[in-house]
């Protein structure tokens, strides 16, 4: 396993993340595959024997049960200070209002069992709560040691940027990673965000870097239960099937040049862009193998510009 500095953070993490939305009571009516807590204990087990120490989940995640799940294996398995361990806000009553930030971190720690998080990331911008407001919330939680480091996800980059600068301006904790929906059928982070955060030195670890499964298969899908189930990545993806699936047959000819898997391909590719740490949600320890395979595959400039070529613009998927 390699490892990577978290922006301007002191957190080391693993070059993968484990995104934990496939833990959860199914009962919980979010997603009707995720896992039950002793087949998310065996991920989080052969995780920690890959070496990945990441772990990303939510407080909204199949109503709170992927933290219970998580928290119970890490406890488990492995010290608290081996992990990093990320959760969201925002995805709740009151979004980013202070109320709001100051009640849900407390439930976050007490489903996870810790009492600190790692990293905290504000699952998409709340355009009905000052940024002041906000930021300040966040950069208490910090001064108080419930929480070591800040992350955002999915937004627009003027809405990242206005938000780094208030917490800039203001002596506030700035944010040191961001989430986004990258992969090679979207990639529409590329005109602000991701140059704002090359900029700022926020490191990049994207969910979705397989667009749902679909660019590690030639089938665009598979049968199961979370391909024929999962209406997000539904309407994400299904819509661009006919202009995007030329980008899935190249990710597989690639493939098959290299002798590897079109997953490690499609994740080599994101390393080659400077991606930190794909969240990667798998649901079977063979997937997470997988995955650590493309940590030792170089693409060319070449391969990359194959890969690249037949991207069509997409409407903005995340952000919203």
């Amino acid at each position: 396993m390699e490892y990577i500095q978290l922006g301007n953070s002191p957190l080391q993490v693993s070059r993968l993340c484990v995104g934990c939305m496939s833990f959860g009571d199914p009962a919980s009516q979010m997603h009707a595959w995720t896992l039950n807590p002793k087949e998310s204990e065996a991920m989080v087990g052969h995780a920690l024997e890959l070496g990945i120490n990441f772990f990303d989940t939510a407080n909204c995640y199949s109503a709170g049960t992927s933290e219970e799940y998580l928290g119970r294996a890490i406890r488990s398995l492995t010290p608290r200070d081996r992990v990093v361990l990320a959760s969201k806000v925002y995805m709740n009553e009151g979004h980013l209002s202070r109320e709001a930030i100051l009640r849900e971190i407390d439930g976050s720690l007490k489903r996870l069992g810790t009492d600190y998080l790692d990293l905290y990331i504000i699952h998409r911008f709340d355009a009905d709560t000052p940024m002041e407001e906000t930021m300040e919330a966040l950069h208490g939680l910090v001064k108080a040691g419930k929480v070591r480091a800040l992350g955002a996800s999915a937004m627009y980059g003027y809405q990242f940027y206005n938000l780094q600068m208030t917490a800039q301006r203001n002596g506030w904790t700035q944010f040191v990673s961001m989430q986004n929906h990258y992969n090679l059928l979207y990639r529409e982070d590329e005109h602000e965000l991701i140059p704002i955060c090359s900029q700022m030195n926020v490191a990049r670890t994207p969910y979705s870097p397989l667009a749902a499964g679909r660019l590690s298969r030639l089938e665009w899908k598979n049968g199961s239960k979370r391909s024929d189930t999962d209406q997000v990545a539904i309407s994400k993806y299904d819509g661009t099937q006919q202009q995007d699936y030329e980008i899935v047959q190249r990710v597989a000819a690639l493939a098959e040049k290299y002798g590897v898997t079109m997953t490690q391909i499609a994740l080599a590719w994101q390393f080659a862009r400077g991606v930190a740490a794909p969240i990667i949600g798998a649901t079977k320890t063979k997937y997470l193998d997988d995955a650590a395979g493309a940590l030792s595959l170089r693409l060319t400039p070449q391969d990359q510009a194959c890969l690249e070529e037949p991207y069509l613009p997409h409407k903005v998927v995340g952000a919203l």
